[in-house]
């Protein structure tokens, strides 16, 4: 049986579990409707409504409103709302998060989740985990097992969901993390990860995250109708979604359509998402590729 929740999640339940299936704006809506009992209630509130505001990419909004006089537990977030407004200012920030890093924070787990967001985005995966490492919390634990899968170490993403699943079996992340396990398994699980999808649709609504894993499953089952029908709904929810865009990119060279659909969202893709780690490592290569173009052409 999963653990007793902690008294705060009820009033909250709503709102952490728009933000964790990406519904954004539907969790700034319901932290206007929250009647906060205590003021840790009233600091959590306010900590999903700017993460939802930095995941709408509505920097600004973060930065005017977190001063130096805001709680602590809130500072992190002005950290994170600069890292991706202020390009030019990340290499302090990192020097500042290294800093940070060694000291002891383990009652802090927002500076943890925006610390080993900031050193992911980096492509730092140790120093992430490092951060992460021996942390009681659901959310630091769903973002280990995510760097694992990025690590590609599915045998330890397998032993911290056991973790979750242990902490708290029926929680939103739990699941999520379960359907994100199933995916990288890959074969009869990408089935099960698709209903995971589904029943969170049914229950909450669908939102861009949940199509775009509906879809991945769609992929991986070489069902590209049905997968273009789910991107085409998250689509619809924003058209700028990167993740939607890189999926249609793929789905467009599996269907074998002509390579200006491919392109097309490629252009889009660059437009609206210049910093997305797809966009940045794709430039690389085109400018390698230009290189050795130039080269060959040089030596022919």
């Amino acid at each position: 049986m999963a653990r007793q929740q902690q008294s705060d999640v009820d009033e909250l339940f709503d709102v952490k579990n728009h933000f964790y299936i990406g519904n954004y704006q539907q969790c700034i809506n319901e932290t206007q409707k929250v009647k906060p009992t205590s003021p840790d209630v009233a600091l959590n509130r306010d900590v999903f409504l700017y993460r939802a505001y930095i995941a709408q990419r509505k920097f600004r909004v973060v930065l005017d409103e977190i001063n130096n006089a805001s709680p602590i537990e809130l500072q992190p977030f002005k950290i994170l709302a600069e890292y991706f407004i202020a390009p030019n200012r990340r290499e302090a920030i990192l020097n500042e998060l290294d800093k940070a890093a060694n000291k002891t924070l383990a009652d802090n787990h927002n500076f943890m989740i925006v610390a080993a967001t900031i050193y992911y985005h980096e492509k730092n995966l140790e120093s992430a985990l490092r951060v992460l490492r021996n942390i009681d919390n659901l959310e630091c634990m769903a973002l280990t097992l995510q760097i694992y899968l990025k690590m590609e170490r599915l045998d330890l993403a397998k032993k911290e969901l056991k973790v979750m699943q242990e902490k708290d079996d029926d929680a939103t992340l739990t699941q999520l993390a379960q359907a994100w396990v199933n995916i990288s398994s890959g074969g009869d699980k990408l089935q099960d990860a698709y209903y995971i999808f589904q029943e969170m649709i049914d229950k909450h609504s669908s939102t861009g995250m949940l199509l775009n894993g509906q879809a991945t499953c769609f992929i991986g089952q070489a069902k590209y109708e049905e997968a273009e029908s789910a991107l085409q709904e998250s689509l619809d929810k924003d058209s700028n979604n990167p993740d939607t865009l890189i999926n249609m990119i793929v789905l467009s060279q599996h269907m074998g359509k002509p390579p200006e659909v491919a392109n097309r969202y490629l252009t889009q893709l660059k437009d609206s998402n210049l910093d997305h780690p797809f966009v940045k490592e794709y430039l690389q290569k085109e400018v390698e590729f230009q290189r050795l173009t130039n080269q060959y052409s040089l030596t022919a």
